[in-house]
């Protein structure tokens, strides 16, 4: 399993939109492209703290994005470049996908 994770501490109260999808395979180099192009634009966004990915070889992946609060993560989920990506994600890239948006009450990392 290929796994990124962002080294920071999130916060209590920061919020994690979780999203689990299972990749389609169609369309590799339009998909990697377009996740290339969503990193640099959420890394600009008021309130975005980072991200935790991992990937199985079968194309099931994990993505966290954490935010410093929900205005925060609900701005990124309107963004119309974002939006576009996730039409893009529904069209072609994925089978199926869960989201959830969750608040965080406890963090810990090591080392």
């Amino acid at each position: 399993m290929e796994a990124k994770a962002d080294s920071r501490l999130h916060g209590t109260g920061a919020i994690a939109v979780i999203f689990a999808a299972h990749n389609s395979g169609r369309d590799a180099e339009g998909y990697a492209a377009m996740a290339e192009a969503m990193d640099a634009l959420v890394a600009r966004q008021p309130g975005y703290l980072g991200m935790d990915h991992a990937r199985s070889a079968d194309g099931f992946g994990i993505t966290v994005s954490y935010w410093a609060d929900d205005a925060s993560a609900r701005a990124w989920r309107d963004n119309p470049e974002h939006r576009a990506a996730r039409d893009a994600g529904r069209d072609r890239w994925y089978d199926h996908y869960t989201l959830h948006v969750a608040r965080i009450e406890r963090g810990y990392a090591w080392p």
